[in-house]
């Protein structure tokens, strides 16, 4: 059974960092392609960062490149995403997510405020 578990969710100040953590079991994890999503109030799921099965290939949209870093440690089945120089705007519900399973974590929240 496929199970992703994030963690590292809390609230920081605008400018302040955090790392979100997802720790993935059931499956073969070191070569499937992992995937961080967002989700804030009233607004659809937004995709901030994908990363390859050994880590040597990340993408990221607009709004987050720079500030976000996605990496693995295949060793341990888990997925990071660092997050820096947060803003209010980065605040939502973050999701980890197997495109190949198509399974999602319960998601862990995220509020940047001051």
């Amino acid at each position: 059974q496929v199970q992703l578990v994030e963690s590292g969710g809390g609230l920081v100040q605008p400018g302040g960092s955090l790392r979100l953590s997802c720790a993935a079991s059931g499956f073969f994890f070191s070569n499937k392609v992992m995937r961080w999503y967002r989700q804030a109030p009233g607004k659809e799921r937004e995709l901030v960062a994908t990363i390859t099965g050994d880590g040597g290939s990340t993408i990221y949209p607009d709004s987050v490149k720079g500030r976000f870093t996605i990496s693995r440690d295949n060793a341990k089945n888990t997925v990071y995403l660092q997050m820096n120089s947060l803003k209010p705007e980065d605040t939502a519900v973050y999701f980890c997510y197997s495109p190949v399973f198509g399974s999602w974590g319960q998601g862990t929240q995220v509020t940047v405020s001051s």
